[in-house]
């Protein structure tokens, strides 16, 4: 490294010894470069998905997130088993949500789990069934109460005195009884950013411990409202399991004190597993987070001398992340003075904040790769940046790249399965990627893309006549929707 670029490398960020190494536990497992330096993921050139789908473009190997969805299963099955209980993996929705996606999950013995009308009914649309469905969040509508009553939710994980009543006078109105779960703050703080954990005091979901106890016993009192269970979620991207033991400990506690009241079959213990997004991350393996999660359960049952209840978690992250990656094409290469000195590389590609605003919400690292051929050129500190009209429209903060990176070039940020389409927006009136899905040499659409047309139709103040588009265009920028 040049004393230059000494003050403008992060202390985790080492030059690679091989710049065109697509490291293992960052990108999905068929991602690997061919003959003429070029990467294929699924079996499917870059090439082919550039031509097809244009870029960006949001690629999710299917093989991949089927092997965490039944890895993530029988890690917490195995776990469960040493202690004579049964686990419920639910597949956090909200990490990547589509119909197909839904389908893949459900065939691997997932539940899923929704926070929004919308999240319900692509749930439902994918084809999982109703009572294995989780519905979260802390502002749920009467419709969208009405609605999980309506198709036989599995569960509601209450958040509020306010939304006990709600729920009860709607389940009362149905004819039903309703399964719900109390979310809890248990006062642990997730070692991870400050929007990323979830569980102290000082914001929006749950109740304190001793709200919960007050919110079950009004459970218990109305009659169209079943109390199966004690929720918790300390935060996201959590690398091992000693959050989760304090944490469990806590609502152990808890949910000892509740069983003279009636017995409590469940304890979901949330997820937020965390994924690899650079070659310095190293969280543990889903296995080993299992079972300390249940090994943890299980101790502090046996303390207090009580049964073990089943044990619920919510892997989001986890299942689809790794299997994500986005594809885009170098606009403008530039360097850049930081400094007396100090010079930085700038690479802008063709998407950025709308995208994946993830680094803009949370200064959150990634990758990046040439994947349209290998370059024997020396790695060059680069950032990585998008086209927004904002400074902080940055994909990847810090990365070396080849020094030849040019315009035309094709770059791949890998393990962005996760949060990147869900958090993805029209910012500067940018038309939302495709995501395409690749199996065995093979890709299709499964979420279109956007087109400026699409955009243009939903501003009330442009007649149809003045659009610059036909009505129903769906091909640009995006190519083949197929």
């Amino acid at each position: 490294m040049s004393a230059s670029h000494s003050a403008l490398v992060p202390a985790w960020l080492t030059a690679p010894a091989e710049a065109n190494e697509l490291v293992a536990s960052v990108w999905p497992a068929s991602a690997h470069r061919v003959d003429d330096g070029s990467v294929e993921v699924g079996g499917v050139s870059v090439f082919d998905l550039r031509d097809r789908f244009g870029t960006p473009l949001y690629v999710l190997d299917e093989d991949e997130v089927r092997a965490h969805a039944r890895r993530a299963r029988s890690a917490f099955d195995a776990a469960a088993a040493r202690h004579g209980i049964r686990a419920r993996v639910y597949y956090a929705g909200k990490a990547f949500l589509s119909a197909e996606v839904v389908r893949w999950v459900v065939a691997e013995g997932l539940s899923v789990d929704v926070c929004t009308r919308g999240e319900l009914e692509v749930a439902l649309a994918g084809g999982a069934e109703p009572a294995r469905l989780g519905f979260h969040g802390n502002n749920k509508s009467v419709s969208e109460l009405e609605r999980a009553v309506e198709v036989g939710i599995g569960s509601v994980v209450v958040d509020s005195p306010i939304e006990i009543e709600r729920l009860a006078a709607i389940a009362e109105r149905r004819g039903a009884v309703q399964p719900v779960l109390v979310r809890v703050r248990t006062g642990v703080h997730a070692e991870t950013h400050a929007f990323l954990a979830t569980a102290h005091e000082d914001q929006k979901f749950g109740f304190s411990l001793e709200g919960a106890a007050e919110a079950v016993a009004r459970i218990r009192e109305l009659s169209s409202l079943r109390f199966v269970g004690l929720h918790a979620h300390i935060g996201s991207q959590i690398f091992d399991s000693s959050g989760f033991r304090e944490s469990a400990a806590r609502l152990v506690d808890l949910h000892a004190d509740l069983l003279a009241g009636g017995e409590i079959p469940l304890l979901n213990v949330g997820g937020g597993f965390g994924i690899s997004y650079t070659s310095v991350d190293d969280p543990k393996p889903i296995e080993e987070i299992a079972d300390g999660i249940v090994d943890a359960i299980a101790d502090e049952c046996a303390v207090r001398g009580i049964p073990m209840p089943d044990v619920a978690t919510e892997p989001g992250r986890v299942i689809v992340g790794q299997a994500g990656i986005t594809l885009y094409e170098v606009g403008t290469v530039k360097t850049v003075t930081a400094g007396e000195d100090l010079d930085r590389t700038y690479v802008s590609v063709d998407g950025g904040m709308s995208d994946n605003a993830r680094p803009a919400l949370y200064g959150a690292d990634f990758s990046a790769r040439l994947v349209s051929r290998a370059s024997s050129e020396t790695p060059a500190l680069s950032r990585v940046v998008g086209r927004h009209c904002e400074s902080g429209d940055i994909v990847v903060d810090a990365e070396y790249l080849p020094a030849d990176v040019a315009p035309g070039d094709l770059l791949a940020v890998p393990a962005t399965g996760a949060y990147c389409f869900s958090l993805a927006s029209n910012y500067n009136y940018t038309p939302r990627p495709p995501v395409v899905a690749v199996r065995d040499g093979q890709a299709r659409v499964i979420v279109r893309g956007e087109s400026i047309d699409d955009l243009l139709a939903r501003d009330a103040g442009i007649p149809a006549s003045d659009s610059p588009l036909p009505r129903g265009t769906t091909s640009p920028p995006h190519g083949d929707t197929e």
